[in-house]
């Protein structure tokens, strides 16, 4: 089987947590053949198992993924143009209009058609960027934006508004331009599989449109949530700030409802793509594999680490909410002085950094926090000199592995308000290490009663938790040993590459049978055929003894 497989340039899929799912993917499936479609940029420099290539990008769709210049211009005639504006007419309606659009229309509706139409166009012409950037689009969207029904706060958006969602939406939509919609690349593909919703799976749902190809969309994060967190980023004003909501939040939607099947990671991404439309019966939940061997070593261990040591591992952002986790820790101390707080930061790179957030400020803030609340401990008789918060890096002397950071845990703790899918979580269960975890995201649903659970912006009931776990070690034990028997039964490399393997033999046994031209599919053309002579009974030579029919 060819499988398209449809990854973000750089970063193949929802960043951070599992970020490298994809190459376990491909690898673990050897037997099929990969191509690796990058949208928005070029795939990372890593070595590639042979029976995966990645497929460039050419033509005026390979555009750079910063902002676009006012360049380079394809001039479209006039029947061109015709088609140009009806179509961007119908899909800034479907993202302008409150419930139905000036003709009475579905909004949904309205922007499918509108992306359908758009597709259509950059196929038959050669690319869209000039034209998604053009004087004309901005007039469309202004008068989308000012015709009956639409949005309060899209009729609220002036001419500064529409350039700058039209710049977004022309990279948006950049994958509609690209050479990538003809029968050696993905119309060749038996299947298109997506990593992501929105932009990343529009070059699966042409490929639905144009050769009828089944599209699997994979999301382990909520991308929608990122692109509404990032929406909101930096001066953007209300009006714009809907705009890009309203973009992103069609593009998922369209996604979802065109897809053949969606796998999300968690039962907290699965909501929210049913809340976007996707059908029950097309939603499978797939939980991320992990690799456990390394973490083997550390499981086995009957000791349930450094007695008094709590451990707190992840990439330093203000979701993770270390505040609450800091004051929960100096209530804990006022019941055990020798309780000593681990705090392991994950580098991150800028694409992984939550929008809006500065990680080394927020690292100063919490480092400054600690100070001051363990000021008084520091110079006392508790550790003379001697903070009882450590703030380490891993990979640095302090915390040179991930083993050797979960194995000095006696508690593993996640204060997060807002998560996905946690991998910390995760790993400590592989190392059988008992945890405390706000209720967030996918934690009950990793968690499943090996752990204990507390409300997220609540520093005493995480305390509490973490207190109770410390005066019981065998409960410890026994949570832990329970936790890395439901992660080895749930979470490893080996489960997720059973369920791709069956789903993907089940997509293409629903899907139609189609001949490509010169493919070499096995009894295209019947044997007799090549044979001289004909098979009717008039053609048996006379005297042969062969029967009448």
């Amino acid at each position: 089987m060819r499988i398209g497989l449809l990854t973000e340039g750089g970063i193949p899929c929802a960043s951070g947590d599992t970020g490298a799912w994809w190459q376990r993917l491909v690898r673990g499936l050897a037997p099929h053949e990969f191509d690796l479609y990058a949208v928005g940029g070029p795939l990372p420099a890593l070595p590639l198992p042979p029976h995966t290539r990645p497929v460039p990008a050419a033509g005026e769709g390979a555009l750079p993924a910063g902002p676009p210049e006012r360049t380079g211009r394809r001039a479209h005639g006039r029947r061109d143009r015709r088609r140009f504006a009806d179509a961007f007419h119908a899909l800034a309606a479907g993202l302008t209009a409150e419930r139905t659009t000036a003709d009475g229309g579905d909004p949904a509706a309205s922007f499918a058609a509108g992306l359908g139409a758009l597709a259509d166009l950059a196929r038959d012409s050669g690319g869209l960027p000039a034209a998604l950037r053009s004087d004309e689009a901005v007039r469309l969207l202004e008068d989308a934006c000012r015709a009956p029904g639409a949005r309060r706060a899209a009729a609220a958006a002036g001419l500064h508004d529409h350039l700058a969602f039209t710049d977004h939406l022309e990279r948006a939509l950049r994958p509609l331009s690209l050479d990538w919609y003809d029968e050696t690349t993905l119309g060749a593909a038996d299947l298109c599989h997506a990593t992501a919703g929105g932009p990343v799976a529009l070059p699966g749902l042409l490929a639905k449109r144009f050769f009828g190809t089944p599209l699997l969309v994979t999301e382990y994060g909520v991308g929608l949530r990122s692109h509404y967190l990032d929406a909101g980023a930096g001066d953007r004003s209300t009006a714009l700030r809907a705009l890009l909501a309203s973009l992103h939040g069609r593009l998922a939607g369209e996604t979802y409802r065109q897809a053949a099947l969606l796998t999300p990671g968690n039962a907290h991404a699965r909501r929210w793509q049913e809340k976007l439309g996707a059908d029950r019966d097309r939603v499978r939940t797939v939980h991320p594999g992990m690799p456990a061997e390394r973490f083997a070593e550390v499981g086995e261990d009957e000791t349930s680490g450094e007695p008094g040591t709590l451990v707190w591992i992840g990439r330093v952002e203000p979701a993770k909410d270390l505040v609450a986790l800091l004051h929960a820790f100096a209530e804990l101390r006022a019941h055990r002085p020798d309780t000593r707080l681990r705090i392991v930061s994950v580098p991150a790179d800028a694409a992984e950094a939550e929008p809006g957030t500065d990680p080394c400020a927020y690292l100063a803030q919490c480092a400054a926090l600690a100070a001051q609340l363990f000021l008084d401990e520091a110079a006392g008789a508790h550790a003379v000199g001697e903070n009882p918060v450590s703030f380490e890096e891993l990979g640095g002397p302090e915390a040179p592995t991930l083993e050797d950071v979960y194995a000095s845990a006696a508690v593993v703790v996640l204060s997060s308000t807002v998560e996905g899918f946690p991998a910390s979580l995760v790993e400590a269960m592989f190392c059988a290490r008992a945890t405390v975890s706000t209720d967030v995201g996918a934690v009950v649903e990793i968690i499943g009663g090996t752990g204990l659970v507390v409300p997220p912006r609540n520093p005493r009931a995480l305390a509490d938790a973490c207190l109770a776990l410390l005066r019981d070690p065998e409960r410890r034990h026994r949570l832990g040993a329970a936790a890395r028997a439901r992660a080895l039964e749930l979470f490893t490399v080996e489960q997720n590459l059973a369920a791709f393997r069956g789903i993907y033999l089940e997509l293409l046994s629903h899907a139609p049978a189609r001949h490509r031209a010169g493919s070499d599919v096995p009894f295209a053309h019947p044997a007799e055929a090549r044979l001289a002579g004909g098979w009717a009974p008039h053609a048996v030579a006379a005297g042969s003894g062969a029967p009448d029919a």
